[in-house]
């Protein structure tokens, strides 16, 4: 019974983190709600809220495999994931079997389903990504979920290898191995190079993990991790989990290092969080001439060899037979299951990528719901201080004679005109503000953008020399890098003038003192400098000779080049929310205080007129006083159930590390 409980762990990692997720949205939307029936929103509020949602309704946790061939890489997914089909669903045998990068996923809006994509797919130098906007590229073939038989016949497609000649090979990429050291595309014993017959894989089928955002990334061996760039440079860093999977009977190879050095081992500047190792095939340790005492000393030395290998600590390497795991779940045999050593990786894999997920869905949130919530108990604070400055202002007409009454409506009336021609001058502002935007803008310009790309390419394919080449690619990121920074120069001017602004409306009309945010490209910047760190690393193990620049080419451009143009998509999106944001707050404040202005005058005018007595007037502001601290109170409790809900989880995280909450 105690290996069941341990088995439920992944599950109820991922069920809890589900929980949280719906419990953190439905907090959002309650606020979102309130302040629209409060009147306290706007079309700016209501985007940045709705964006908070769309964070968490689409949210992914991806988890990425990664082995040479012959690892038991498929058989691991399947004992972890599908032992409840009761048989083996990814195909899983001798030799190679995942011969194209696939996802295991769900999406409710679409059938259970194989997506393949064509490898000839890799001729026209679009990216796996922009193909998943094109459905018509890839064969679709349905999935019966109710018959694995039918289901696993279906499957054993991502298997399928074609034999093509080795200029055809050439012009898709592929390197061809002259022989067996060699890494690369292997010439068949018909002389022609056995080549997968799919770019890429989805598979869609519903499952209790997969239903909660789980994704799954089954990748093939060094061959395809080299030949397929943006799989090493966008899909495995982007992964929140990485299991990497090793032999037992077979050790720690040189390949294996070169693919955890090359594409998986952390980078020194960052934690060594979500990165796995898996000793598998533990059991051809077995020995029947052996006690379990020998077979784990055995187990123990090789957890201190792999981790001396690969220079991680011991608790990070987890053996077990994955073959024994499946096993054990299908015929329902706890004594094989325990035996598999199944269950500690199961409880690794949940306690390390769900709380690093919630941290990083924490942080992607965090700027919008802090900013949201700053500008409303700003608008109310505004309103508070409104209504006390104008109770304070009757107070002082009691018992004064009609003329002292009109020369305080006059005053107002001056007030009134005063903030008018500032609003002008606003108006003015709000004119060098746009011409200032469409600056930054120019420098984030995505056809600006691609006409460089576009240049580089006729560059790359007329150079002649490797230094040529590389001098390309370097000019490309440098120039990325200088654009960024010249973008964040910009922004930086953009908020000086701002800042005038606002203390200009500060100092005559008294409005709050706000301080605009920082528009920062930082983490951009850190992310070309990866981007170009990781494709010098991916550089030094090409031997460039002229026949292949035609593909390292069109590799940088299906990696480096289309990463660099998204995170320019997103830095525009970044500064589209910045832009909003330095102007709302001022924007709001302005509205508030026309209103108060208004009914000062409207106050004044009725009491002048005798319409109203004062005592009446000040009565009505108390009434209003107390409906906007009520407000106050509402929001705060509502901000509370959000923090909550954020805190709750955090602070679960830091003791389950070992830190004070």
């Amino acid at each position: 019974m105690q290996q069941k409980a341990k088995k439920q762990n992944l599950e109820q990692f991922f069920e809890e983190y589900s929980d949280w997720r719906t419990a953190l949205a439905t907090s959002v939307n309650d606020l979102k709600s309130w302040l629209q029936e409060q009147e306290l929103s706007d079309n700016q509020v209501d985007q940045r809220l709705e964006h908070v949602l769309s964070t968490l309704r689409d949210d992914k946790l991806y988890v990425a495999f990664v082995a040479e061939f012959s690892r038991g890489k498929s058989e691991l997914i399947n004992a972890i994931f599908f032992a409840n089909f009761g048989q083996r669903i990814l195909p899983s045998s001798a030799g190679r079997t995942t011969m194209c990068p696939t996802e295991v996923m769900y999406d409710s809006g679409s059938m259970s389903s194989l997506r393949l994509l064509p490898i000839e797919t890799r001729r026209s130098g679009t990216t796996i990504t922009e193909f998943r906007g094109f459905p018509e590229e890839w064969q679709l073939l349905p999935l019966d979920t109710e018959s694995p038989d039918t289901m696993i016949e279906t499957l054993q497609k991502i298997t399928e290898v074609k034999h093509v000649a080795r200029e055809e090979a050439q012009s898709m990429g592929f390197h061809v191995a002259e022989d067996e050291s060699q890494n690369g595309m292997r010439i068949a014993e018909d002389g022609l190079v056995e080549i997968p017959k799919w770019r890429h894989a989805i598979i869609n089928i519903p499952h209790p993990l997969l239903e909660r955002g789980l994704v799954i990334l089954d990748t093939p061996g060094l061959n395809a991790l080299g030949a397929e760039p943006e799989l090493t440079l966008n899909m495995l860093p982007s992964a929140h989990a990485v299991l990497f999977i090793l032999a037992a009977d077979a050790g720690v190879t040189k390949s294996d290092i070169e693919v955890w050095h090359n594409h998986i081992g952390v980078r020194r500047d960052s934690q060594n969080k979500g990165r796995l190792v898996v000793l598998n095939k533990i059991d051809g340790l077995w020995d029947e001439l052996r006690n379990a005492e020998e077979v784990n000393r055995e187990i123990d030395r090789q957890i201190r060899e792999t981790a001396k290998h690969l220079a991680i600590p011991e608790h990070n390497v987890f053996p077990v037979s994955a073959q024994k795991a499946l096993l054990g779940k299908v015929k329902k045999d706890n004594k094989t299951l325990d035996r598999s050593r199944i269950a500690a990786l199961e409880e690794a894999l949940g306690s390390e990528i769900v709380p690093a997920k919630r941290e990083i869905v924490c942080d992607n949130i965090s700027g919008d719901m802090e900013d949201v919530i700053k500008a409303m108990r700003l608008i109310i604070s505004q309103r508070l201080k409104n209504v006390y400055e104008h109770m304070e202002e009757l107070g002082g007409l009691s018992g004064k004679n009609m003329d002292v009454i009109e020369h305080m409506m006059k005053k107002v009336k001056a007030d009134k005109e005063v903030f008018e021609k500032s609003l002008q001058r606003f108006q003015a502002t709000r004119s060098i503000f746009s011409q200032q935007t469409n600056v930054l803008y120019t420098h984030l310009n995505l056809k600006n953008l691609d006409a460089q790309i576009a240049q580089t390419k006729k560059d790359m394919e007329i150079s002649m020399t490797t230094a040529g080449l590389t001098a390309c690619m370097d000019n490309f990121f440098k120039l990325a890098q200088v654009t960024m920074e010249e973008a964040a120069k910009q922004a930086q001017e953009i908020k000086a003038m701002m800042e005038g602004v606002y203390k200009k409306f500060q100092e005559e009309h008294g409005l709050a003192n706000i301080k605009p945010g920082n528009f920062s490209v930082t983490r951009y910047l850190r992310e070309i400098k990866r981007l170009q760190d990781k494709h010098d690393q991916y550089m030094k193990g090409v031997s460039l000779v002229f026949t292949e620049q035609r593909a390292i080419t069109r590799k940088f451009f299906e990696s480096s080049v289309a990463k660099i143009r998204a995170i320019y998509k997103m830095v525009n999106r970044d500064a589209d929310n910045w832009l909003k944001t330095i102007m709302s707050p001022m924007e709001s404040q302005v509205r508030e205080h026309q209103v108060q202005l208004r009914r000062r005058l409207e106050s004044i005018k009725r009491i002048h007129h005798a319409s109203d007595t004062l005592e009446e007037r000040v009565n009505e502001l108390e009434q209003i006083r107390d409906g906007i601290r009520e407000q106050e109170r509402n929001l705060e409790n509502r901000v509370e159930a959000v923090m909550k809900v954020i805190n709750f989880e955090q602070s679960e995280d830091r003791q389950a590390g070992g830190k004070p909450a």
